[in-house]
């Protein structure tokens, strides 16, 4: 890594390889950055479709999170993800396991506090929360109900231990989709320091490590990132914009999320290691 590259990354508070909730894209002449899909598991397909054909040796990569919540075919997406997964590692020259990325976006991490439910503070409040904001699509996907969540919660934290627990089981009988979900990484960069990946946003105040939940619902100051650009990254992605307006592209920053899940198109750009848009497909 070059000593710029080394400096921009430590310029945002980020350890360049011990900390292990952010991934780094090594050694990349090309990645390819999928927006949402929200459950969109058809789009999905399709996509995939088309990346298989443009794929070019030595690309990586990069899912930017909401695999889950709002759409009908959940279940069906993650095991899409499985799939075109191990057809890239199957590729020569093979691809490392390191060159593709998930990110956990906000149904993501609203799945991971739902399947803690019994430590939330307010059980009701927080579930109700979540339900009204897709969490009612991956809950049903799995085979849970809402009723019987607050049925457990009117009985008490053990009742909702319980719940939860059954919910996992059901994650478990669904063949790696376990292991899928604690894959998710919470940002990604590029190793030249050119490139910074993220789900919605981020806070252009704090430093990468200390970003806590910007990452899902800091999305409001990316347009300010557009302008100033953040930590020395010439250019930050992300794949869900709350307004779903596309591909839109500012000097420092690209937003591709076009509504994939609410019957809008699912995006993919294929960026050089500058950060520039070589190819892309929309479906």
């Amino acid at each position: 890594m070059s000593d710029a590259a080394q400096n921009a990354i430590q310029n945002t508070g980020l350890p360049p390889e011990t900390d292990k909730r952010f991934a780094v894209l090594r050694r990349c002449r090309r990645v390819w950055a999928i927006a949402s899909i929200h459950g969109d598991a058809e789009r999905l397909a399709a996509l995939h479709a088309e990346l298989a054909d443009r794929y070019e040796a030595g690309d990586r990569f990069i899912y930017l999170g909401n695999y889950y919540g709002h759409g009908s075919g959940i279940l069906e997406t993650v095991d899409e993800l499985l799939r075109f997964r191990r057809i890239l590692l199957a590729q020569p020259p093979y691809t490392h396991p390191d060159d593709i990325v998930y990110l956990r976006g906000r149904q993501e991490e609203m799945w991971r506090k739902l399947l803690q439910l019994q430590f939330a503070g307010d059980c009701q409040k927080i579930l109700d929360w979540m339900l009204a904001r897709g969490a009612d699509a991956t809950l049903a996907a799995y085979g849970g109900h809402a009723a019987d969540a607050r049925a457990a919660i009117m009985e008490g934290l053990l009742a909702v231990s319980r719940w939860t627990g059954q919910l996992r089981q059901a994650i478990r009988s669904h063949s790696g989709h376990n292991e899928f979900m604690t894959g998710f990484r919470r940002a990604a960069y590029t190793d030249n320091g050119a490139l910074l990946f993220v789900s919605t946003g981020l806070d252009p105040s704090r430093e990468l490590t200390d970003q806590e939940d910007g990452f899902w619902w800091n999305g409001q100051d990316f347009n300010e990132i557009g302008l100033s650009g953040y930590g020395g990254f010439a250019r930050v992605v992300r794949g869900h914009d709350p307004a779903r307006k596309g591909i839109i592209e500012r000097k420092a920053t690209l937003s591709i999320d076009g509504g994939a899940g609410f019957g809008g198109s699912l995006n993919a750009v294929c960026l050089d290691a500058a950060g520039e848009i070589v190819d892309q497909v929309s479906v």
